[in-house]
């Protein structure tokens, strides 16, 4: 069980990776779906409002589901979120999207061995993690309000430290459930979910900071 576990999680976690970049790039050749989607308020807070609906019904349920209703919860999860991240492809060029996607999936990739094979418990790490992060959503609500770029760019280097963490910790307590009994593809799907997240915000910030824009 403990090599498939992690080789089914980085999967699942790729191939939703997978469908929300190759969801939001078809959908950015779409005139008529940019329009519906980013020029339609409504639309819009639906997708979002959508979006964190399955993230949260998918984080609390996901071990209590059927492994298909699992599998087919992330790969919806994961195109929802495509069609916002249509935005990217729009504000950013295609080759500085790349170049930048390339730069982080390395960087995971050293993240998660480091989260591997660390003898170091870091349980503990994911409370002061959850408050740093819960403390940086709130200044960003408050620079919504102020909209200072320096603290933006502060906000960024920030998040991208506390992802750092969580990829590290993440990897750890994947490692840790793999001789817990647990049905298998279940624990996958869970785990795929949390690496997903923590690679995206790690690629947003990184490509906010390093992106070049599509003039």
């Amino acid at each position: 069980m403990k090599n498939n576990l992690i080789s089914k999680t980085f999967l699942w976690m790729c191939f939703g990776l997978l469908v929300t970049f190759a969801t939001g790039y078809l959908t950015s050749m779409s005139g008529t779906m940019l329009e519906n989607i980013f020029l339609n308020d409504w639309t819009y807070i639906i997708l979002i409002v959508v979006e964190f609906a399955l993230v949260i019904f998918l984080s609390a349920r996901v071990m209590k589901m059927k492994p298909a209703t699992a599998k087919a919860s992330f790969l919806l999860y994961s195109f929802v979120s495509g069609l916002t991240f249509a935005s990217i492809f729009v504000v950013f060029s295609v080759s500085s999207i790349i170049l930048v996607f390339l730069v982080t999936a390395v960087f995971f990739a050293l993240l998660s061995l480091i989260g591997y094979v660390t003898k170091i418990d870091l349980t503990k790490m994911g409370i002061y993690l959850l408050f740093g992060l819960i403390a940086v959503v709130i200044v960003s609500l408050i620079n919504i309000f102020i909209g200072s770029s320096t603290l933006e760019l502060i906000l960024s280097i920030i998040i991208i430290a506390i992802f750092i963490g969580y990829t590290i910790h993440d990897v750890q307590r994947i490692k840790y459930l793999e001789n817990s009994g647990l049905p298998e593809d279940n624990l996958a799907i869970y785990g795929a979910l949390e690496l997903y997240l923590d690679f995206i915000n790690l690629f947003l910030r990184l490509l906010q900071i390093f992106g070049r824009s599509d003039d």
